[in-house]
């Protein structure tokens, strides 16, 4: 799905003349991307069309890094290492997480 999502995002940036190595293109500067500032911003403005509280600068790695996590049975050295963390402890508390609500998850898997 995320694919697609993807290749209809790089459609419509041909379709606006907008070729770019960047998922997120200056619109002034193709050759680069937008500033964290204007990320942000374009992050607040999504969130309030979509009446979300709070999306902000990581909450799309934040996101993927929590499916990573629960899509690959929880598999907590993967995602750390994606993220580049030094520990699971750190990965942890990034994703909310802490021993309690990682035992809580895997006590709901049936394991046949």
């Amino acid at each position: 799905p995320v694919q697609q999502d993807l290749l209809q995002y790089h459609d419509w940036l041909v379709q606006q003349n907008i070729t770019s190595d960047w998922l997120f293109p200056s619109t002034s500067h193709p050759d680069r991307h937008i500033t964290d500032k204007q990320f942000y911003k374009v992050m607040a403005r999504v969130g309030d069309l979509l009446g979300i509280n709070y999306l902000g600068t990581h909450t799309m790695r934040k996101t993927g890094a929590y499916r990573v996590y629960t899509q690959s049975n929880y598999n907590i050295g993967l995602v750390m290492h994606l993220l580049n963390h030094s520990s699971e402890a750190m990965t942890l508390t990034y994703l909310g997480l802490d021993q309690a609500s990682r035992e809580t998850m895997l006590d709901q898997i049936d394991f046949g």
